[in-house]
């Protein structure tokens, strides 16, 4: 066998089991979805280094917590995804790989993280996607992750906002006259808590 039919070979392999640990972490919904108002809750956001949950890694988490709709706690870090960022998310989300090089791994932040959120339900923006990618760290030994109750703005947003052309983040901050650092976790979090807030009360 040549080399290069063996390369060939063993980057089949690589994506196939990306592939698999993304379908397999989409496939594994742990936690409830609901529709209904709250007042105490957190927000959350992660960036990543890709679209992948189970194959891409986060880079940054976001997290703000709020009671009675006041923000009263916020976890804001980098991560240390141990493995390149592409250019393409770095122009995205404006984070390099010198800027997550001493940070901490996932496996260092997990715990803090849950503790954060304690027993309170999660909003997020396209609620999957941040999901995916938390609950895909179970993959990782020692990783558990609880059954939380989580809110998804889009879907509360397509009941209340019904002339934009979509409900991508961007476009219902623009719609809504807000500041927004799209793409930043805690920009998105900021947004997301605002979009909200103007669909419940």
């Amino acid at each position: 066998m040549s080399s290069n039919h063996k390369a060939n070979e063993l980057l089949l392999q690589k994506s196939n089991m990306q592939n698999w640990g993304a379908r397999r972490a989409a496939r594994t919904k742990k936690y409830k979805t609901t529709t209904r108002n709250v007042k105490d809750y957190i927000v959350l956001d992660f960036e990543t280094t890709g679209f992948r949950a189970g194959a891409d890694r986060i880079i940054q988490i976001g997290a703000l917590k709020f009671n009675n709709h006041e923000q009263t706690g916020l976890l804001n870090t980098f991560i240390n995804p141990e493995r390149h960022i592409p250019p393409n998310i770095t122009r995205l989300t404006g984070i390099t790989n010198e800027m997550v090089q001493w940070a901490p791994t996932i496996e260092n932040k997990i715990e803090e993280l849950i503790e954060f959120i304690g027993d309170l339900p999660i909003i997020a923006h396209n609620a999957s996607f941040d999901m995916g990618f938390l609950y895909a760290l179970e993959s990782i030994e020692g990783i558990k992750i609880p059954e939380y109750t989580v809110i998804d703005t889009v879907k509360i947003a397509r009941k209340t906002i019904t002339d934009t052309p979509n409900h991508k983040l961007t476009t219902l901050t623009k719609y809504l006259q807000l500041e927004h650092d799209a793409h930043d976790a805690i920009g998105d979090c900021i947004a997301t808590a605002a979009i909200y807030q103007y669909c419940t009360q």
